[in-house]
């Protein structure tokens, strides 16, 4: 692979650029740490070949002048790199951005995405194969998404060994491993699993991550069909069948459509899954289904839902920052430029065709790295043909994602209220243009490089989509007959997290989250300087700080408000009440109203939306499922909904929480729980504790001696892992602890209950089931306390539990009983697991 010709010898740290990118984002730290991270140029020993973003857009837009030149009319470096300097109009997302003139990483430059087989994919050499090229495309930054509708569903007959099928549910288990264990530059890929309402395991797939610890890899989709949706709108029966929606099935199970619906919607408004894939309209409005029998049959969509694809199709994605056309932002003379919108809309579809060319470029290095490879034909078989297929798929129909950033932003400068009916109408319109241009673009592009391969007007002329465009502009759609359009589909409305950090704007089509807010970092709590304010249900530590949004500081800017005053918290809900912003966060926008808002653009966007409806955390299941219900008649094509503490997030509220709220655990164990590892001593006896979590909270206790005969035995590095419940044969239970040792296979402790003392786990039941009704911590330390127990071993048990469990006390927290050893003073407080006075700063951690 050749460098690009604008890489320079320059390097520098990884210091060096975070400095010279704080200064470029004007002090934003977390811009400048997302850029440096994520997408400067460096190999992989680290070394940084990019100073600041202005280097990387010239990288970008030299690479793209070397596409251009082939073809007529080009534009040249310097227009490109106006157009996306300064992350201010055109934003290439992801993949594009790092890898496009990268000569340090062989990956592709695609977002998305989609495989799947035909005939054998219900085999077990089927279902490893799909499970071998998800892994080959993780390893190369791809986001991908499979549907699981071909496995034949649980107990129907197989004829190996086991006689019976298993089913779906252990299959999601095992591409949600391979997610997990694939390493993308310090993150872990992403992977959708989608199967259909027709498939009679569908009821399984959606309560599959309702279990803690279960399919944490993988975002979960269900494809609901038009006939299920009038079974639940009439409350009547709904029949599945394997294979789905045949005519002559081997298996059909009749279920109440209503019942089904339910446990959906409990699911969603419990944990935000599963989404839901409106699937009859998804592939009614696709234009590249009107090519379903030359294989664009869209059968899942991205990790992210905003692009259903066929097998080994992907797609690249572009955003047009929508704040940069607001003319005079925040003021009373506030204007969208129009003119400069459109001519940046065709230029963006221009350039996104371009990207196609430098990707086809990227797949022939993949398959010449792939061809030089140690390994032996059959080793590299599936690995080669999955890139070719992906080739063929990408030169064949040139498929592009172009999309949007800064909706919310954009409202707020023209002086209009997100979710409004005016906001809404201007938002359609806008979607509108962008639709009809850069179909213009791609015709345009037609007479000059030539259409899509298979392209047929014939094909598509009853298809909705293409249809409202022929209504909105006839003479595009007459020139597109004739000509035909060089790409076979073209817009999509995608998440922008890193992106928006960058644009420092509203993501996507979402109103602003918040104006002020909290945001949260992972942090490595071993590090010395770490604080960690926050533990999710996977054991990752977060920091906490407080943020004011972008462009909430540039509207007090040009209003008057010192931005470097240290304002108040009723100082600052003043403020926004006389902002743009004010009834206009994700928390405020009416419901309905953003479901109506999203069916409107979706009539302009041939994929797909992703977009979440937050919604507050004391509504009620009804809600989740009328709003569910309007999203199918409305004309959306899937839908999600996030209810605020049904899943641990990054942002948070701003508002304090009371610190004696009762954490709301399951009523039914999880089979699975993550589990710390505590060890301590006793006297001069070793203990040992496993703490089972939820969300970072204690929900059962197990300890006693370790490294003893009537102990427990485990390597001093093992310091997390699993407790599960396992079932016996004559239907009693035990929890095993499970771990990874360092060669990376898993190791299990069987019968955490009996390798103690029977004493113990009789009172470690107790304090369990008091830890699982969410008492508070501090106050289940008091209770152990108080506890009067005859046995000199008990009491030992019992100083063992509440040393094991302080630890999860938050620091400062207060002490209602006892008082300091050494001044007899009541301020007492906890400090990491010790009882500080805050009187003398004595401290004892006994």
């Amino acid at each position: 692979m050749q460098p690009s010709p604008n890489i320079k010898n320059s390097t520098y740290t990884q210091d060096e650029a975070y400095e010279a990118s704080l200064s470029y984002f004007k002090g934003d730290d977390l811009a400048a740490r997302v850029w440096v991270n994520k997408y400067a140029l460096k190999d992989s020993h680290g070394t940084v070949y990019e100073l600041t973003p202005d280097d990387m857009h010239q990288r970008l837009a030299s690479e793209l002048a070397r596409i251009e030149q082939k073809y007529p009319n080009p534009m040249n470096q310097s227009d490109i790199f106006a157009l996306i300097r300064d992350f201010a109009y055109l934003v290439p997302q992801g993949g594009p951005m790092t890898g496009i003139g990268n000569p340090h990483q062989i990956a592709s430059l695609s977002n998305c995405f989609v495989i799947g087989n035909d005939g054998d994919s219900d085999s077990y050499g089927g279902i490893m194969k799909i499970d071998q090229e998800q892994v080959q495309l993780m390893k190369r930054r791809g986001g991908v998404g499979h549907d699981l509708s071909h496995i034949r569903p649980r107990g129907s007959a197989v004829k190996n060994s086991a006689l019976t099928s298993t089913g779906i549910v252990p299959f999601m288990e095992r591409y949600s491993n391979s997610t997990r264990e694939v390493a993308q530059d310090g993150r872990r890929g992403a992977l959708m699993l989608s199967v259909s309402i027709n498939h009679p395991d569908a009821e399984d797939f959606i309560d599959a991550k309702m279990e803690q610890g279960k399919v944490t890899g993988a975002n979960v989709s269900v494809r609901i069909d038009d006939e299920f949706m009038q079974a639940v709108t009439h409350n009547s029966d709904y029949t599945q069948k394997y294979p789905v929606f045949s005519d002559q099935p081997q298996f059909t199970n009749t279920i109440k459509a209503k019942k089904l619906w339910n446990k959906i919607i409990h699911n969603a408004w419990q944990s935000a899954e599963p989404g839901i894939l409106f699937w009859d309209t998804i592939t009614r409005e696709s234009v590249p289904d009107c090519y379903a029998d030359l294989g664009y049959r869209t059968v899942s969509t991205n990790p992210c839902g905003e692009i259903p694809l066929c097998p080994y199709d992907s797609c690249r994605l572009l955003a047009i920052n929508l704040f940069s056309y607001v003319k005079k932002p925040f003021t009373g003379q506030a204007s969208f430029d129009q003119q400069l919108f459109k001519e940046h809309v065709a230029k963006a579809q221009r350039l996104m065709d371009d990207i196609i060319d430098l990707e086809l470029e990227k797949i022939d290095d993949i398959l010449s790295k792939i061809d030089a490879d140690p390994e032996s034909v059959e080793v590299k078989r599936i690995e080669k043909n999955l890139w070719l297929n992906i080739r063929k798929k990408a030169e064949e129909g040139r498929r592009t994602g172009i999309g949007i950033t800064a909706e919310g932003d954009m409202l707020a400068a023209l002086g209009i209220r997100y979710g409004s009916k005016e906001g809404n109408a201007f938002t359609e319109q806008i979607h509108q243009t962008i639709a009809v241009e850069t179909y213009r673009a791609s015709v345009n592009m037609a007479k000059e490089r030539g259409a899509f391969g298979i392209y047929d007007a014939q094909r598509e002329a009853d298809n909705p989509f293409i249809q409202r465009l022929k209504k909105a502009d006839k003479d595009l759609y007459e020139n597109m007959v004739k000509h035909g359009r060089r790409n076979i589909a073209l817009l999509t409305i995608a998440p922008t997290g890193t992106t928006s950090l960058m644009t420092q704007t509203t993501s996507g089509i979402e109103p602003v989250f918040l104006p002020v807010y909290k945001r949260r970092r992972k942090v490595n709590p071993n590090d010395k300087n770490a604080r960690v304010d926050f533990v999710d249900e996977v054991g990752d530590s977060w920091e906490e700080y407080t943020v004011f949004h972008h462009r909430f500081k540039q509207w007090m800017e040009v209003n008057g408000h010192d931005t470097s005053k240290n304002y108040s918290e009723k100082e600052i809900k003043k403020l926004v009440r006389q902002s743009p912003y004010y009834k206009a966060t994700s928390n405020d926008v009416d419901w309905l109203s953003k479901v109506q808002m999203q069916g409107a653009v979706q009539k302009w966007v041939d994929h797909s939306i992703s977009v979440t409806i937050n919604l507050p955390e004391d509504v009620s299941e009804k809600l989740v499922g009328k709003l569910y219900l309007e999203a199918w008649k409305a004309g959306c094509k899937g839908v999600t909904v996030y209810r605020d503490g049904s899943r641990s997030g990054v942002l948070i509220s701003n508002e304090e929480s009371s610190a004696d709220e009762l954490v709301d655990f399951p009523t039914k164990r999880p089979e699975i729980l993550e589990a710390d590892v505590v060890r301590f001593h006793n006297n001069k006896e070793k203990w040992i504790a496993f703490v089972g979590t939820i969300g970072g909270k204690p929900y059962e206790i197990f300890t006693g001696l370790a490294d003893d005969e009537d102990g427990i035995f485990l390597p001093r590095s093992v310091e997390n892992g699993l407790i599960i419940k396992s079932f016996m044969d004559d239907g009693s239970s035990r929890y095993d602890f499970q771990f990874t040792n360092k060669r990376g296979y898993k190791t299990t402790v069987e019968g955490l209950s009996h390798k103690f003392n029977p004493e113990y786990w009789n009172y470690a039941k107790l304090i369990s089931s008091t830890l699982r009704h969410g008492m508070p911590i501090e106050k289940v330390v008091e209770l152990i306390n108080t506890l009067q127990l005859d046995s000199e071993s008990i009491n030992t048990w019992k100083n063992g539990v509440t040393r094991a469990l302080k630890r999860y006390i938050e620091d400062g927290t207060e002490v209602t009983k006892g008082t300091c050893e050494n001044c007899q003073s009541t301020e007492l407080i906890y400090q990491e697991g010790c009882l500080t006075c805050k009187s003398c700063g004595s401290s004892k951690c006994g």
